[in-house]
């Protein structure tokens, strides 16, 4: 229980390692939200809010002119539809523009099946981008010594603990951002990311 607490106290500590109180500001959602296709005047550009929570990154998506389609396992907010990303996705082949799935993957029993249909949905030509915990950057892998691991520090619901490897496995034709360091100045990173970033972030080029 000692631990349980300290692991909590940590999570507060305002140092951007993806997780805790900066989650939904973390860099790695900001890196995110940079690689969004703009929609360009006069156009319709549909997108998917994959694990959509409170709708956070849906009104973003909105106010940048996309029609979206949220979707999670629970309705937290009225147009939010509950779907089970673990099953075959409810939409038409090519469906969507814009594929957004922030902190989803790691939840999933089968993320190669689940980014297989987020694959199915997007339209050639169309983007997904994803985000996830990079579980084994220098950090967390000097606190896992202290008895700190991913299992301890991150969510319960988490299935899933990735590193490079993982990611290179999951999405090869992925390009894939980090950011290093951690506090005040955050620089945006394609190299030595599964060393050096909290999280992973993949554009993926349909």
């Amino acid at each position: 229980m000692a631990l349980d607490a300290l692991i909590g106290l940590l999570k507060r500590v305002p140092i951007d390692l993806g997780q805790g109180s900066v989650a939904e500001t973390t860099e790695g959602k900001q890196i995110a939200l940079r690689l969004v296709p703009r929609v360009p005047q006069g156009e319709t550009r549909r997108a998917l809010d994959v694990g959509a929570r409170a709708g956070h990154q849906t009104r973003w998506l909105v106010s940048q002119g996309y029609i979206v389609t949220s979707i999670d396992v629970e309705q937290l907010f009225p147009e939010c539809q509950v779907v089970n990303a673990d099953e075959r996705l409810p939409f038409a082949d090519a469906e969507f523009d814009l594929v957004w799935c922030s902190e989803v993957i790691e939840h999933l029993r089968d993320p190669s099946f689940s980014l297989g249909e987020l694959r199915r949905v997007t339209r050639p030509g169309g983007v997904l981008v994803l985000t996830t915990p990079n579980s084994y950057a220098w950090l967390f892998r000097v606190i896992a010594v202290f008895g700190f691991t991913p299992q301890r520090i991150q969510r319960k619901d988490h299935l899933h603990f990735f590193d490079a490897a993982d990611i290179e496995r999951l999405a090869p034709d992925a390009e894939v951002y980090g950011y290093f360091p951690y506090l005040v100045v955050k620089r945006t990173i394609r190299r030595a990311i599964g060393a050096l970033s909290p999280t992973f972030v993949l554009r993926i080029q349909r």
